[in-house]
């Protein structure tokens, strides 16, 4: 499978450098963009793919199992003329990560030639049967899919090193699927006032893995139904080896009639606290000597030196125009025991207040004005500004919903009724999953082991255009010869190296 030697990497490394490195300091008298006599005409024999990374993204779903687990849980369609469940399956994800980004660029793909060859098939799926196959489903067949996806996450975690198990991270979270329609079932109005879906993520932080999700109503609240998916997200995780598990979520997944539960079970948590009127005077109870300054560690280290910062300018127009600006001027750290109504035992309650200072009030400074923040929590051992740092990261879970809107466009509603965006959603998620799996599939030699596993950190932390970019969107040369299917590269792109190990980890 993996034909391409290192020599050659380092040639096509070298040319390029050199031609970025030549002198700009002489006018050149005409524009560097200077094409010559430029022609079009149509290859006879010659055969290419943009996405001639997408034949190893098909061999990774083959060697971790993912195909013939989905053919032998997911059971919809009574005689395969010519489509399985998986061939289905793959080509919503495959098309995602081939650069698609509805159903209706499924055309595109199966009236590409190169691309139906670099995947063994004489066709693909039209969009009005995907879209017929996404109907097909039930809400067990879309457990059953995602308990497929799980059994093939297993396989890829048993590959990791003993320090990937030390504790995994589950965060929670609903995002809004905005749609236009009027007739799709399930959809209603949410506090917003956008008609839509409200579906649940469930997402293990340490690799950005989509764990679960459950589309819902668009009227429904957040965490409706969440405590279900963290249970089986919990025993995913304790299947998968994990020594530790921590549940984060915000306000709205603080269930308190869940906590007895999932401390009973050796589960951490940290979830938010709302401030309502009763739990602002305990907090101004809080004796004062107990309360410590926070300080917030570097965002990064700078490895040169400082650079000096540009000027404000929102700051100076808030400044010349007079508005009302509030600034944080200091954060404080307390900590107590507290025990919610639905709770038999006391638990950890860390409080955190943003001391405000207030500029061009037209009312004056009267009283000092500042904010909680509280995070309850079952880890006493932890000191508590690491508590709040770890409640802050969650907002990370931010960024793969957003990559799921922008990324990969799982967050789509393009079929008429719940079950069936749903089923589409999970569908498409997919890819992100392939996506980290690509990432933890890479080997880890000893002798290179901080590289490797620098390189690991960095395609699982890639958003999902740029891994696109690197990784799948490889100009290549398709060539049968031997029996076999070669992809020949055509172009040079600085991550070829990891592309190669990951060739290297397939054969």
């Amino acid at each position: 499978m993996n034909g391409i030697k290192p020599q050659q990497l380092d040639n096509c490394k070298r040319r390029i450098g050199q031609r970025l490195e030549e002198s700009t300091s002489e006018d050149r008298g005409q524009p560097m963009f200077n094409p010559e006599n430029v022609h079009y005409e149509m290859a006879e024999r010659a055969r290419c793919l943009a996405a001639g990374g997408i034949g190893a993204v098909h061999q990774l779903a083959l060697k971790i199992g993912l195909v013939d687990r989905i053919d032998r849980d997911l059971h919809l369609l009574k005689i395969h003329r010519p489509y399985h469940e998986s061939d289905h399956v793959l080509n919503i994800a495959l098309n995602v990560m081939a650069g698609g980004e509805c159903l209706e660029d499924l055309e595109l793909r199966r009236n590409d030639e190169v691309f139906l060859d670099a995947l063994g098939t004489q066709r693909i799926p039209d969009p009005t049967t995907a879209g017929d196959f996404c109907r097909r489903f039930s809400e067990g067949d879309v457990r059953a899919l995602m308990d497929a996806i799980d059994e093939t996450r297993l396989e890829i975690w048993k590959q990791q090193s003993d320090d990937f198990f030390d504790e995994a991270i589950i965060d929670m979270d609903g995002t809004m699927v905005p749609t236009t329609g009027e007739c799709k079932e399930g959809m209603d109005i949410s506090y917003k006032g956008e008609w839509g879906y409200h579906p649940l993520l469930v997402s293990l932080a340490n690799t950005g893995e989509v764990l679960r999700i459950v589309n819902r109503s668009g009227n429904r609240p957040s965490h409706e139904g969440a405590h279900r998916e963290a249970d089986r997200a919990i025993e995913l995780c304790r299947r998968g080896g994990f020594r530790r598990i921590l549940l984060r979520g915000d306000t709205d997944f603080t269930q308190t009639q869940r906590l007895d539960g999932w401390d009973a079970r050796q589960v951490k948590f940290i979830f938010g606290m709302d401030v309502n009127p009763g739990m602002h005077v305990r907090a101004d109870d809080l004796p004062q000597e107990i309360w410590e300054y926070l300080e917030r560690p570097a965002k990064y280290e700078v490895q040169t030196e400082p650079r000096q910062r540009p000027q404000n300018v929102k700051d100076r127009i808030v400044k010349f125009r007079k508005f009302k600006n509030v600034r944080l001027d200091a954060e404080w750290v307390a900590e107590c025991s507290y025990r919610p109504t639905a709770c038999s035992k006391d638990y950890r309650l860390i409080v955190v207040r943003k001391d405000l200072q207030i500029e061009n009030d037209p009312q004056g400074a009267l009283f000092e004005d500042y904010r909680y923040f509280l995070y309850l929590t079952n880890d006493w051992d932890t000191p508590a500004e690491q508590i709040v740092f770890s409640a802050n990261d969650r907002c990370h879970q931010e960024n793969i919903i957003e990559q799921g809107k922008n990324g990969v466009r799982c967050f789509r509603a393009p079929l008429d009724n719940l079950v069936s965006n749903w089923a589409y959603m999970v569908m498409t998620a997919l890819a992100w999953n392939l996506k980290a799996w690509w990432a933890l599939t890479l080997p880890e030699t000893p002798r290179w082991r901080e590289k490797h596993k620098q390189e690991k950190r960095l395609v699982l932390r890639m958003e999902f255009k740029r891994f696109v970019n690197s990784f799948v969107q490889i100009p290549c040369q398709l060539v049968r010869s031997g029996g076999r299917l070669v992809f020949r590269l055509l172009a040079w792109n600085p991550y070829l190296p990891i592309f190669r190990r990951l060739l290297q980890a397939l054969e």
